[in-house]
């Protein structure tokens, strides 16, 4: 299990925009199937991949002979806490028409969340999404409904219909209001070239599953961009970023890259990571907190008496999965974080600690490690939008702990991008009634 050690002074924080210039063929194949699918973000390996072939190809060197030297490449890829790179989600939204906005934050919407199920979606300004009935989350409800024993179905409340999963992924927020982001595919159809004659060859024509570089309409396509961190030691902060800095156009992400797939331009900044961090941790926390009291007490107190009381003098938090987690427990693969797991994550000692509820899914995934050849192994991930809620009779021993957690992932192979997290994603204090 990867641990990273490091406090927050230790480490600086490079934030990356990346443009697409070419598709990017960012496909996986389930385990088992024989179709390969495209993803619709960029994974934090793909970053580190190319980030790393790029380094090794100027350098003239192979990974073997750098892992056996030394240097700042091991310390960056081969360590024991190596630079983490984050997945990359699509961070672009159409505003007007022939307009649009880069967006500096995209979060994963929680899977607790819940729209109309005949008019899923946020409820916006643009007319396109005008019927839209709105999202709210249910983390709640369903908590003060199980501690009474009381199944939880809720309806819409605008039209008074099903709810199901609004179909969004990833969202961001902008003035109180709640906006869609997603990225775009197609199929590429390419045929064979006969290597001896080097002309197409009969009868082998294939298609590749790609992300769009822009999005065509009006005078001014739409260009596509993703959004993503890499989080390294403070030492080696400068040397990467200059790195990257200098190679902007260089990087190639994804298969196909012979075929002029995977063209990027990836711009670069450095941030440093203070002590802000965790007292915004504190502050989320006790709004989350007093939100959960707030519910309990003005809206289902009208029940009478609970089979199980709300805890007093208590604090809630949750761990709202922002990229799919490898989680392991005595050896096994799991899909929840247990109290266990998280004391020992965190390393703090609260035998207060309990999980309240979890809310996850699970699907199988594999890959191809292109520096050694070979198939990754297949893992069970606990997929990104999973909800874990805690509670604690000792609030002050987790502010700093969640606050480097929220830095360093949970989990295994967080320095590909899994297990990031956040604590206390605010759409949690979207009620029913306040559906946006």
């Amino acid at each position: 299990m990867a641990v990273f050690s490091k406090r927050r002074d230790e480490v600086k924080r490079i934030e990356l925009e990346i443009k697409v210039l070419s598709p990017l063929a960012i496909s996986r194949q389930k385990p088992g199937g024989s179709v390969s699918e495209c993803e619709d973000y960029i994974p934090g390996s793909v970053i580190r991949g190319a980030i790393a072939s790029e380094i090794l190809k100027q350098s003239g060197q192979q990974s073997s002979d750098l892992s056996q030297n030394g240097g700042d490449f091991q310390a960056l890829f081969l360590g024991d806490e190596p630079a983490i790179f984050q997945n990359a989600y699509p961070n672009i939204r159409k505003t007007k028409k022939d307009s649009f906005r880069i967006e500096e934050e995209v979060k994963i919407l929680p899977t607790t969340a819940l729209s109309s199920k005949t008019t899923p979606g946020f409820k916006t300004s643009s007319k396109k999404d005008e019927k839209c009935n709105g999202v709210f989350d249910t983390l709640f409800d369903r908590l003060c409904a199980d501690l009474y024993g009381y199944p939880y179905e809720p309806n819409c409340p605008i039209d008074g219909g099903r709810v199901d999963s609004p179909g969004i992924t990833f969202y961001t927020v902008l003035d109180d209001r709640y906006y869609k982001l997603s990225s775009q595919k197609r199929l590429l159809t390419k045929v064979g070239i006969n290597r001896r004659r080097a002309t197409s060859e009969e009868e082998i024509l294939y298609s590749i599953e790609v992300l769009n570089e822009s999005e065509l309409g009006g005078k001014n396509p739409k260009p596509v961009s993703y959004r993503s961190s890499i989080i390294v030691p403070d030492n080696l902060s400068n040397l990467l970023w200059e790195f990257i800095d200098q190679n902007s156009l260089n990087f190639r992400l994804g298969g196909s890259t012979s075929r002029g797939l995977g063209k990027v331009n990836i711009k670069s900044i450095i941030v440093g990571i203070g002590d802000k961090t965790t007292k915004a941790i504190k502050k989320k926390i006790q709004v989350f907190t007093h939100k959960l009291d707030t519910r309990w007490k003005d809206k289902w107190s009208v029940f009478g008496k609970p089979r199980q009381n709300l805890l007093e003098n208590r604090n809630y938090f949750t761990l709202d999965l922002q990229a799919d987690a490898i989680l392991t427990e005595k050896w096994q693969r799991t899909t929840v974080i247990s109290p266990q797991m998280l004391k020992q994550f965190t390393d703090v000692d609260d035998e207060s600690l309990k999980l309240e509820a979890a809310y996850s899914s699970y699907e199988y995934r594999s890959g191809w490690n292109s520096a050694w050849g070979l198939m990754k192994d297949v893992e069970l991930v606990t997929n990104k939008g999973s909800v874990y809620l805690f509670s604690t009779s000792q609030p002050k021993k987790w502010y700093a702990a969640l606050a480097n957690l929220e830095l360093k992932g949970i989990g295994e192979r967080t320095y590909e991008g899994f297990g990031q997290v956040e604590v206390c994603n605010d759409f949690h204090l979207v009620m029913r009634e306040e559906l946006v």
